[in-house]
């Protein structure tokens, strides 16, 4: 193998990137990417309420990158895959041996304020550079729909900035797909704490105003006051430029456990993979940093090895802070949640999952001690 293209330049594609150089890799290494790489995940906290700036966020230092001895092709995106190679934005095709797919997720947006300023989503720096600015105008109130970790951290962020805030959460419990009900209705409870209105169990109908958002309309007839929107309402795979490359693509690039396609030369990773996961059995798309992180060490192995080698079989994990506090959350829920230690009332607490007499996930909030532990025994 003497070219390896890596589309992508975030998390999952500089660690490629890293890891190809780690394990021997020593030909011509291509980098593909609409931006240079930087960590997302403070975009929604720090980034926001002024923590840290954009330099701070970056993902590798100068000579990181320099030492990578890469070509990069950045502010480009990558258009098709065939035959020929990566076709870019530019025109310029390059050709590879070995390619990796790590063009992570894109925000989804709301249609219906499409043609509305004032609604924003947050995915990217410079989503959260207008966000921030937006918010620095000192809206007197900002409604932010979707009470998932994205949305939930951009309301804590604006009450800590001191803004009026509502959140509308379609879904009768907040988070419930991944936490399970109890734990869900916990997390809801931080909202009201930090005098933040929470709204569940409503879908958003519409949106008031005429070229500039002024409310949000509710299906059961109520509108809340917004002077600012925030959609955080989920992300879906970036995979509109494989149209045609012959990779199966069902929410997400299709890979087997190693993160391999169909086609050995080609892996996919982070966001944008969708892998038969080995402890749980089904296809998932692990939309979380450490996947990210952690993936990109058991693809390039396999696309250096020509085939499936090893296999990606390590529990999810993430973490979330709102309002002060810090989430972890690693494993799988289960209807069987028990607390482990501390107080749900005062929300110091962990809770484990089990399915019978197994351990199969762990929530904790300001229990990082004990959390660690019992991550260990899943």
């Amino acid at each position: 193998m003497r070219t390896v293209a890596v589309v992508g330049t975030s998390l999952a594609g500089l660690r490629a990137a890293q890891e190809l150089r780690a394990q021997g890799f020593d030909g011509r290494l291509v980098m593909i990417g609409a931006e240079p790489p930087y960590d997302r995940p403070p975009l929604s906290k720090d980034f926001l309420l002024g923590k840290v700036s954009a330099d701070d966020i970056a993902l590798a230092g100068r000579d990181d990158l320099d030492a990578l001895a890469a070509e990069w092709h950045l502010g480009v995106r990558a258009e098709r895959l065939g035959r020929e190679g990566v076709t870019l934005a530019d025109g310029t095709t390059i050709a590879a041996d070995g390619y990796v797919v790590a063009t992570g997720a894109v925000a989804r947006t709301l249609a219906a304020a499409r043609n509305l300023t004032g609604v924003h989503t947050l995915r990217t720096l410079e989503d959260a550079v207008a966000l921030k600015r937006a918010l620095a105008a000192g809206p007197s109130s900002v409604v932010v729909i979707g009470a998932g970790f994205i949305g939930a951290e951009v309301a804590s962020a604006c009450r800590l900035l001191g803004h009026e805030v509502s959140v509308i959460e379609a879904m009768p419990v907040p988070l419930a797909p991944v936490l399970g009900a109890r734990m869900g209705a916990v997390c809801g409870e931080l909202h009201a704490e930090n005098d933040v209105r929470l709204v569940t169990g409503v879908p958003v109908a519409g949106f008031s105003g005429t070229g500039r958002v002024t409310g949000v309309r509710l299906a059961d007839g109520r509108e809340l006051r917004a002077d600012l929107v925030v959609a955080g309402v989920g992300a879906r795979p970036a995979t509109e430029w494989l149209t045609g490359s012959g990779l199966a693509v069902d929410d997400g690039v299709l890979v087997d456990s190693g993160c391999v396609t169909a086609n050995p030369r080609v892996i996919a990773v982070g966001d944008v993979a969708r892998y038969r996961c080995p402890l749980r059995g089904v296809r998932v798309r692990a939309e979380h940093w450490t996947a990210a992180g952690e993936q990109p060490g058991v693809a390039v192995a396999n696309l250096l090895a020509g085939s499936t080698v090893t296999h990606f079989a390590r529990h999810g994990y993430f973490w979330s802070d709102q309002y002060g506090r810090r989430l972890q959350f690693a494993g799988v829920a289960t209807e069987d949640v028990r607390i482990a230690e501390g107080d749900v009332a005062s929300k110091r607490f962990v809770a484990t999952y089990h399915r019978g007499d197994v351990l199969t996930g762990v929530f904790a909030i300001d229990s990082p001690r004990p959390f660690t532990r019992l991550r260990r025994a899943l």
